[in-house]
């Protein structure tokens, strides 16, 4: 809103308004996203928290596990469904800061909106409903859980792969179809997008772009997005955890998206040609939305740090998860995903392997209990050893992933 809104008033007052241009650049605009959402939740943190202990929204975690539900019985009746304060810092700063005419940052809100319905149904249910017996802490079933990622995912991979958001005409630019190719193609690690030739001397679309059709597209979107939701779901289990590890992951994406939407003002000079990325034109806007996503975490953390005062609960992490999947499948970073996000994956991977090696060995365990946090946790790390330590981890995975852009 603000964004269009200075942009009229500049075509209006080109003069009188030209110290107003710093808002058509989507680096202010995501610096600003930060500092705006962290506000919001600060502002509406304290109230949102009283609302829900009001409302009994608590949690009384049951990790069927006796040790861990001994060393985690101090959490019992902490209000959660504090996810209600990351979305809405999203959904406000997107609304105010973007360019609501960008095709991206329209499937961005409804992949926010679609999935904290989805997230904020189940945690409703698992808090307040007894849909099962009495003192079952199930909400939606699985099954529909995970049919309403799909569809979301489904939805979104078929409108990003029919976008022709490629609007090259005003380019000074050759090989338009080729870089338009871009928006498709699978972007394999170390694999170059762009290549020197010697000829022109410059960097021109590399000959080897593999790019997906319609259907592989679609699939690959539908496990992105789905497996970064519940990845994140997953990796909630300790007090700033999900949210600090969010805070620097979102942060990467969020230059990383301008790298791959960046344009010269002059239309002559593209970032993501000579870092060697794929060029994917609007894209930058979704630093905007990795910005409000930083600030909304790091406001979110100021209450979830140890001990905890609330929890983000699945209304905040599936729509976390499913929107730093979105942004990664955009800009075609899907595998920097893998590296970036690497506590996401091992988080989701060491509960594929326990419940996996539990089945086919009739009761047999890898790891203490799974998710992998709750199994350092019982190897005598202290939780806030254990948060900390993957917060790390996750710094120095984004300075390796980062590292690689040039890597090619």
């Amino acid at each position: 809103m603000i964004y269009l809104l200075v942009e009229n008033l500049r075509r209006m007052y080109p003069e009188t308004l030209s110290f107003m241009r710093v808002f058509t650049y989507a680096e202010f605009r995501a610096v600003l996203a930060i500092v705006f959402s962290f506000a919001f939740v600060a502002m509406f943190g304290r109230r949102t928290i009283r609302w829900l202990v009001k409302q009994k929204i608590g949690d009384n975690p049951v990790f069927y596990h006796a040790d861990l539900d001994q060393l985690m019985k101090q959490k019992a009746n902490t209000p959660t469904m504090g996810g209600l304060l990351i979305g809405g810092a999203i959904l406000v700063s997107t609304l105010l800061l973007a360019d609501l005419g960008s095709y991206y940052i329209l499937m961005a809100l409804v992949c926010l909106v679609w999935l904290s319905v989805l997230g904020g149904t189940d945690d409703w249910l698992k808090l307040t409903s007894a849909r099962r017996k009495p003192g079952s802490r199930e909400g939606l079933y699985t099954w529909e859980k995970f049919l309403g990622q799909l569809g979301l995912a489904l939805l979104l991979g078929i409108f990003i792969q029919n976008h022709g958001a490629n609007k090259f005409a005003d380019f000074n630019l050759d090989f338009i179809d080729q870089i338009s190719d871009m928006s498709h193609a699978l972007t394999l690690p170390l694999a170059k997008t762009w290549v020197f030739d010697v000829d022109l001397g410059k960097y021109v679309p590399s000959p080897n772009l593999i790019v997906l059709g319609t259907w592989p597209f679609v699939l690959l979107t539908m496990v992105v997005i789905t497996g970064s939701s519940n990845a994140v779901n997953l990796t909630d289990g300790m007090d700033g955890l999900a949210s600090g590890v969010m805070v620097i992951v979102a942060f990467a994406f969020l230059v990383l998206s301008l790298i791959a939407g960046y344009v010269s003002s002059d239309n002559n000079f593209v970032l993501a040609q000579h870092l060697l990325v794929p060029f994917i034109y609007e894209s930058d806007e979704l630093a905007v939305v990795a910005g409000a996503m930083v600030g909304a975490c790091l406001g979110f953390l100021w209450f979830n740090c140890s001990p905890a005062q609330v929890f983000m609960g699945d209304t905040g992490s599936l729509p976390l998860g499913g929107l730093i999947g979105y942004i990664a499948v955009v800009i075609r970073q899907e595998f920097l995903l893998l590296i970036i996000g690497g506590v996401f994956v091992m988080e989701a991977m060491s509960v594929i392997i326990q419940v996996g090696y539990f089945k086919a060995t009739k009761g047999k365990r890898v790891f203490k209990c799974a998710p992998i946090h709750h199994h350092f946790h019982l190897c005598g790390w202290t939780e806030q050893q254990v948060v900390v330590r993957f917060w790390l981890i996750t710094a120095v995975l984004v300075a390796i992933a980062l590292a690689t852009i040039k890597l090619r």
